[in-house]
């Protein structure tokens, strides 16, 4: 199979892939937050591992052991690997901090972006545009300091639709190419 058609068949499998997490998403976006979460625990425990890994096995650039970078290293791997250990214990926990922490994230931001617009009110026009997006921004924010489990679904939610629009332009995008290649190939006489 020449480099073209492997290409389209790939970005085919690719964009089936992405509606069907798309779909999984919509439905069971509370089954979708829970394997982020799941995911994002894994990965602390590996993170942490290697930190600990490298503390206990580390050297400088002169090949001393660096003492202090060391525990530095040890301490955060351990850490992590708390951190991965309670995020797979505890995923429904994880969700609702993951998205307190996008709520604090919100409400910071508007906040900001509220008092730059203020400040620059003198130096543009249209600076109400910025003041209504801050506050929006602060608006969800509290909505999801609110109800922080909705704001992991909505991230779901969020998820599944990007996976939909991702997995149809995949499956346009390998067409398109599955396509040219067939017009440039030469028919055997």
């Amino acid at each position: 199979m020449d480099l073209g058609r492997s290409l389209s068949w790939l970005l085919i499998l690719r964009g089936i892939l992405a509606i069907l997490f798309g779909i999984v998403a919509l439905i069971w976006p509370g089954l979708t937050a829970v394997a982020l979460a799941i995911v994002f625990g894994v990965y602390v425990l590996i993170d942490g591992a290697g930190l600990v890994v490298s503390g206990i096995r580390g050297k400088n650039q002169a090949g001393q052991f660096d003492r202090g970078r060391r525990v530095l290293f040890v301490v955060a791997g351990l850490i992590g690997i708390a951190a991965g250990i309670g995020t797979l214990i505890w995923p429904d926990i994880t969700v609702i901090v993951l998205a307190l922490w996008a709520g604090a994230w919100a409400v910071l931001t508007g906040a900001s972006e509220i008092g730059a617009a203020i400040r620059l009110r003198k130096e543009m026009t249209g600076e109400w545009l910025l003041i209504l997006v801050g506050a929006l921004s602060v608006i969800a924010g509290l909505l999801i300091f609110l109800r922080p489990d909705i704001g992991a679904l909505a991230l779901a939610q969020l998820l599944g639709v990007y996976g939909l629009i991702a997995g149809v332009l995949l499956l346009i995008a390998g067409w398109r190419v599955r396509r040219a290649v067939s017009a440039t190939v030469p028919v055997p006489e």
